[in-house]
């Protein structure tokens, strides 16, 4: 297991012009959550839900991502199975700022993959910025059963958060960089770290300062330098 774990979410993107996942209306870019984000979204309102997936696959191909995404992905390069890097965000600007597949645990699935609905084959393709129906007509090429996207909906299991249980037990340095908290309880994990760091741009209702070693108020941009500086300070103690 990494002796560091840096746990991203909506925050450190938003800098990239990716809008954070709730807005304060109950709205995801005009659409209702409950809507297109919940379990039975594929059943009981399929085009809406494909439709919106679509429009956001589309929009990633134009997203860039920014200093703090560099950032971490070098830290990553450099040290290696050191580091783990698991982000609750869907889009793929880790994977361009260098990061392979193997080096990024994507918590609640990946924008750029479709998913076969045949649990029984259960096949994931990557389609880049393709909207469903232009991948072999929305269909699994391997059983012909209709595709949805790779996303966790609300109310459906997440085995990716197996790996984020087995991280935090181990590692010495706990990482957050823009999260709230309210899906992920950061205050618990926190606790099993020797150091920790809590980046966001503001308080959450939801975070306990108090369970971290350092806070930082501010951008993700402004504090990954120092971010940065801690990680190596603690991976290579003097």
């Amino acid at each position: 297991m990494a002796k560091v774990l840096i746990l991203s979410g909506a925050g450190i993107s938003a800098e990239s012009g990716i809008k954070t996942f709730r807005d304060s209306d109950g709205l995801w870019e005009e659409h209702d959550v409950s809507v297109v984000c919940n379990y039975d979204s594929m059943q009981k309102h399929e085009a809406l839900t494909v439709e919106f997936y679509d429009k956001r696959r589309a929009e990633l191909e134009f997203k860039e991502p920014n200093y703090a995404h560099k950032v971490v992905a070098n830290l990553k390069k450099r040290y290696g199975k050191d580091i783990a890097v698991i982000t609750q965000n869907v889009d793929n600007l880790f994977e361009k700022a260098g990061l392979g597949s193997d080096e990024i645990i994507h918590l609640h699935g990946f924008l750029p993959q479709l998913r076969c609905q045949n649990y029984e084959c259960n096949f994931i393709f990557d389609v880049g910025y393709k909207s469903q129906k232009e991948f072999n007509g929305g269909l699994c090429s391997k059983c012909h059963t209709k595709l949805r996207p790779n996303i966790v909906f609300f109310g459906e299991s997440a085995p990716m958060y197996e790996e984020l249980n087995r991280h935090i037990q181990d590692c010495s340095l706990f990482v957050v960089i823009g999260t709230s908290g309210n899906v992920i309880g950061v205050n618990t994990m926190a606790q099993f770290a020797t150091r920790s760091i809590l980046n966001n741009y503001e308080p959450s209702n939801a975070i306990n300062e108090a369970y971290f070693s350092k806070v930082l108020y501010k951008k993700a941009t402004e504090a990954i330098d120092e971010i940065e500086q801690e990680i190596e300070s603690f991976l290579n103690p003097s």
